[in-house]
C-alpha cells in the first residue's frame, strides 16, 4: 500500500535528502518550505512553496489524513546565526509558529504519525562544560538550561507535541539530532554547520596556508552523516517508542581536530588561527545508550568515511563558484 506522506522543510538540507528517500522507497510525498532544494530538483510529487508560520498555509498542505507527517522547518543555522544573539528573536517566534500551527492542524486532519525534528541543543550547558566528558543522556534535559533560544524553543516543542499526544492523541516521535552533515546541505553564507565550514574553508585554503577556527578549537562534538540519520528516523518512526531520543554520533572530535581530519582527506598541509567567535557549548556527544537498547541503532560508518564523501562535493562548490558558475538552482 502507497503511503502518503508530508515533509515540512522539504527544500533544507535534512528534509530534500528524506523526501528522496521516501519518494525512492515507493511512498508519495508532498513537500512543502519557504524555498525549494539548493542544489538539485524537489524528488517530492508535489512541492508547495509556502510559508508554515501561515495557518492558513498549513490548512491547505495538511488537508488530509497523512500516512506520516515529517516537520523540520525551523529558523536556524550555524553557530554564527544561532549564538551571536542577534537572531534570538526571530528563531523562537518563526520556528515556534510554525510548531503550533502544525501540532493544531495535524490533530485536525487526522495525521497518522508525527516526527518532530528536535535538537541536541536543549540539553543543560551546565552538562556541557567539560569537553571531555560531556553528558547528553536523554533524561538529563531537565531542569532546563539550554545553551541558546534555539535550544530553549526545541524543547518548549518538545513539550508540546508531548502534551498534543496526551490530550489528544497525536502520535509523536522525538529525534534529538546531533550536528547533522553531508551534501547538498549550506556551505556558506552564515548558516553552515561546522563541518561545511571547516570543508569549504580547508577547499578555499592553497596548501600550507592557514585558516581561522572560532575560539580554541579544543571544543568536542560528534557530527552525523545525512544517510546514517535517515536510517535513524526510519527505525524510529517504525517503532513505539514515543520518547525523545538522540540521533547522532558518539564519535567525539575536537573542531581543531576536524580541521586535521578534513585536511588529511583533501591531500594539505593547513594550519590554525584561533579567532574570537561564537563558540556554543565547550563539549557535546550524542550518548547511544538509550537508541541502541529502544531501536537496535547505532551508526555504522565513521566520521571520516562521512567526510570523504562530503568533501569532494563542497570543493566542487567551490570551485564552480571561483568561475562563477552558479549550480542548478541556487
Amino acid at each position: 500500500m502507497v503511503m502518503n506522506v508530508l515533509v515540512c522543510g522539504a527544500g533544507g538540507f535534512i528534509g530534500s535528502h528524506l523526501a528522496r528517500r521516501l519518494a525512492d522507497s515507493g511512498q508519495w510525498v508532498r513537500g512543502v518550505d519557504l524555498v525549494a532544494p539548493a542544489f538539485s530538483e524537489s524528488a517530492a510529487h508535489e512541492f508547495v512553496l509556502g510559508d508554515l508560520r501561515d495557518p492558513q498555509l498549513v490548512a491547505r498542505v495538511l488537508d488530509r489524513p497523512f500516512d506520516a507527517v515529517y516537520q523540520f522547518a525551523a529558523d536556524m543555522g550555524g553557530a554564527g546565526y544561532l549564538f551571536s544573539g542577534d537572531n534570538d528573536a526571530d528563531v523562537i517566534h518563526n520556528s515556534a509558529l510554525i510548531n503550533l500551527n502544525i501540532a493544531r492542524q495535524s490533530v485536525r486532519a487526522g495525521a497518522g504519525k508525527l516526527f518532530f525534528a528536535s535538537s541536541a541543543c536543549v540539553y543543560p550547558r551546565r552538562n556541557q562544560e567539560d569537553p571531555e566528558s560531556p553528558s547528553c543522556r536523554e533524561d538529563s534535559v531537565m531542569p532546563a538550561d539550554p545553551d541558546s533560544y534555539y535550544g530553549w524553543e526545541k524543547l518548549f516543542s518538545e513539550r508540546m507535541y508531548q502534551a498534543f499526544r496526551r490530550n489528544h492523541g497525536l502520535d509523536v516521535r522525538i529525534g534529538r539530532f546531533h550536528n547533522i552533515f553531508g551534501h547538498e546541505g549550506t556551505w556558506e553564507g552564515g548558516r553552515e554547520k561546522v563541518p561545511a565550514a571547516i570543508c569549504r574553508k580547508v577547499a578555499e585554503a592553497p596548501d600550507g596556508s592557514e585558516i581561522e577556527v572560532w575560539g580554541d578549537g579544543n571544543q568536542t562534538r560528534s557530527f552525523l552523516h545525512i544517510d546514517e540519520c535517515l536510517e535513524a528516523v526510519a527505525r524510529l518512526m517504525a517503532s513505539d517508542c514515543a520518547e525523545p531520543l538522540n540521533i547522532g554520533s558518539d564519535e567525539m572530535i575536537s573542531i581543531n581536530g576536524l580541521v586535521e581530519l578534513v585536511a588529511s582527506i583533501a591531500g594539505k598541509s593547513i594550519r590554525i588561527r584561533h579567532v574570537p567567535g561564537p563558540e556554543g557549548v565547550r563539549g557535546r556527544n550524542s550518548d547511544n545508550r538509550l537508541i541502541q537498547r529502544s531501536l537496535g541503532w547505532k551508526p555504522t560508518a565513521s566520521l571520516r568515511t562521512g567526510l570523504e564523501r562530503t568533501y569532494p562535493w563542497i570543493a566542487e562548490q567551490v570551485r564552480l563558484r571561483s568561475l562563477q558558475v552558479q549550480p542548478r538552482n541556487a
